[in-house]
């Protein structure tokens, strides 16, 4: 959590901005905690990192400067570099939970600094939740979305029951048992497909009084995001059924598909983690060259450090957290990187 100072700090910033822009990691975590910002302050831009959590300094300080705010918040986002901070002429705030980086010339809010690993939406709301207590169940969609069971959560139980049943006490019952986990998926589905479509159903999400317009389809938004999920989660399905048709013996559940336009493996890895609770999950997107890769390890695995390990001599980069991670390696060195990882896992 924030340090009560910082909480306010955070607030403050927020309230002093006329022109914020947000830039957030395209996951339900990150869009989380943008709306959470955004429906506070009723103003400002926001924008998703696609790809990868890392910002650069080309296109994103261009992009700063042709949009001219008065302070930009960085969302959920793992990595900045130094010369995008210096290019930018606005204030910095960044607000994160990975791995501790050392930046100048940046505000920046991480509870790992203290060996505590909150998700950023939960950071979010901590500063400013008393402010907009009927955005409890976005804050909640977007921790759960990271494989983490809020503190709050109890009490969104007793406010939805019919979303979050009060029986429900961790990750995988309210993203697998609930309604909760639709919405999850559905946050993680609006970010996907063509920009200017995503751009629409963000700026409609911004605009959601209930998540019931969304899962009874009660109002005109609410049936617009509705069929996005439903666009999305045909796909999302049927890349499901193949996966599981995938018979292993091995601690390692490796599996690849191929995927131009598309990308699942964040949502799925984690179903697959749930469905096989004693494994390691290795779930790959072959593309231009590369596989794009979501890992997932039950507890007790130390599966960041390892991957760390592994990326040695490896034409790749990746991390995250300590049972969930991304990575990108070479096709050339895909068997290699396998290797490495079992070695580091004593597989």
């Amino acid at each position: 959590m924030l340090t009560p100072k910082e909480a306010l700090a955070l607030k403050e910033k927020l309230d002093s901005s006329q022109r914020p822009l947000f830039i957030y990691h395209d996951d339900p975590d990150g869009l989380a905690s943008f709306l959470l910002c955004y429906r506070y302050l009723e103003r400002g831009k926001g924008f998703p990192l696609k790809a990868h959590p890392r910002i650069y300094r080309d296109p994103w300080a261009r992009k700063v400067t042709e949009n001219d705010p008065d302070h930009v918040f960085i969302l959920d986002i793992a990595m900045v570099e130094q010369d995008f901070i210096d290019a930018v002429n606005a204030p910095i705030t960044w607000v994160d939970h990975h791995t501790v980086q050392e930046k100048e010339r940046v505000t920046y809010y991480n509870p790992q600094k203290r060996g505590v690993n909150v998700p950023t939406p939960e950071l979010i709301w901590q500063a400013i939740g008393t402010e907009k207590p009927n955005d409890l169940w976005i804050a909640t969609v977007g921790a759960i979305g990271d494989w983490h069971y809020p503190h709050y959560a109890p009490s969104f139980s007793e406010q939805m029951p019919d979303i979050l049943p009060l029986d429900a006490k961790t990750v995988q019952q309210a993203l697998y048992e609930s309604p909760l986990g639709t919405l999850v998926k559905l946050f993680s589905f609006c970010l996907k497909g063509p920009t200017k479509e995503v751009y629409t159903n963000v700026k409609i999400l911004t605009r959601i009084e209930h998540p019931s317009e969304i899962l009874l389809q009660t109002t005109p938004a609410g049936k617009h995001l509705w069929k996005t999920y439903e666009y999305f989660n045909k796909h999302y399905e049927a890349l499901k059924e193949k996966a599981l048709a995938h018979k292993s013996a091995d601690k390692l559940f490796i599996w690849t598909y191929e995927e131009d336009k598309l990308s699942l493996t964040k949502d799925l890895a984690n179903e697959l983690l749930y469905t096989f609770k004693d494994k390691i999950i290795i779930l790959g997107r072959r593309k231009d060259g590369e596989y794009r890769c979501s890992l997932r390890a039950p507890a007790g695995v130390l599966l960041s450090k390892a991957l760390e390990k592994a990326l040695i001599g490896v034409e790749g980069y990746g991390g995250g957290h300590e049972q969930a991670c991304g990575c990108a390696v070479k096709e050339s060195d895909w068997e290699r990187f396998l290797e490495n990882l079992r070695r580091e896992l004593k597989l």
